[in-house]
Parts: structure tokens; sequence; C-alpha cells
């Protein structure tokens, strides 16, 4: 999709996405975060947003390019820096009191979002913030909206529990807190 246009889900100019990362932030149980996780943080609109809430933040995503133009639109933020990186595959080292996690789990089949719940919680400090944002229309990915997010939400219950939901027609977001203690365990 990026090879022709820079921005074809138009993350810097959609009404939907506005609003979307709007919601996002409203939801988020804390008004700053030590260390944070964009996973598939695409060009970085929604990165540069979060950023002025966190002490550091990495961004994750799959195409070369797409970093370059997050890294640019992030310029001014040097808490934030970013990461090739094909979840659940590939994972940075550290812990995280934040893990977004938007737009992404549905391309996954459901071993690799058992493998994602299993990478996040190795990842996740105790009493960390999980937000999952997915648009809920048809798609040709192997899981829905509602199915990459209840998935992921029963595959965390040892460790995570709901603490907020929210859906429109367009999307749902959930918001979970670790509630095991020593919650990271290296995985």
């Amino acid at each position: 999709m990026y090879a022709t246009e820079s921005d074809p889900w138009k993350f810097a100019t959609s009404p939907y996405e506005r609003d979307k990362y709007a919601a996002t932030l409203a939801a988020l149980p804390r008004t700053h975060y030590a260390s944070a996780l964009d996973v598939g943080c695409s060009i970085g609109v929604f990165t540069h947003q979060l950023c002025p809430r966190c002490d550091a933040l990495i961004g994750l995503d799959v195409v070369p390019s797409v970093l370059d133009a997050a890294r640019a639109r992030c310029a001014d933020c040097p808490n934030a820096r970013f990461m090739l990186a094909a979840v659940p595959g590939t994972w940075p080292a550290g812990q995280f009191d934040l893990i977004v996690i938007s737009e992404v789990a549905y391309y996954l089949d459901r071993p690799d979002l058992a493998r994602l719940v299993a990478r996040v919680e190795g990842a996740v400090l105790p009493e960390a913030d999980i937000v999952l944002v997915h648009w809920l229309g048809v798609t040709h990915y192997p899981l829905s909206g509602d199915d990459a997010a209840e998935g992921f939400i029963a595959g965390a219950r040892d460790f995570a529990r709901v603490l907020t939901q929210a859906r429109t027609a367009e999307y749902r977001l959930d918001v979970l807190r670790v509630t095991k203690p020593g919650a990271s365990s290296g995985r």
C-alpha cells in the first residue's frame, strides 16, 4: 500500500482517524507514562500525539519508508524512537507501562495473536495499561476487529483485566490494566 501512496489510510487527514486518536488519548487512564510502546505506529500521526504523555516511546512498524515518515513527523519528540518490527516475531527489549495495539491485531492469525499476548505479558510493568483499538468493518484479514480484541482479552485474562471499553459504529477501544504483580516474566 505504501509503495504508491505515503498515507493510504489517510491517518493524517481523515475524520475517522482524528476522532479515534482523540478518543484513544482520552481513554488513557493516566496523564503520563514512563515507557510506552506503539505497535503498528505507521507514519507516526498518533505517536506524535502520544509523545507529550511519555518519558520514552518506541514506535514499531513493518515498512522502512513508513518508519522514516514517522521519524520525520516526530523529529520534535526527542523521547521517541522507532524500530522495524513484525510482531509477534520481533519485539523490542524493555518493559513498558503503556502498550498501544491499534489496528494491528486483526492482521494476525490466532496462534500469532496468542504469541502477541505472550510478548505483551513479558514486557509489561505491574499495573501497566494496554490499549486495543480495532476497526469493526468487514475485513479480509485473518481476524475481525472484535475477534482480535476478544482474543487478546481472553488470552490476557491471567495477567490483565478490562478497565474500560468503548464502541462506536466504526471501531472498538478496550483498555486493560495489568493486575498480576511482577507481570513481566521476560518472555
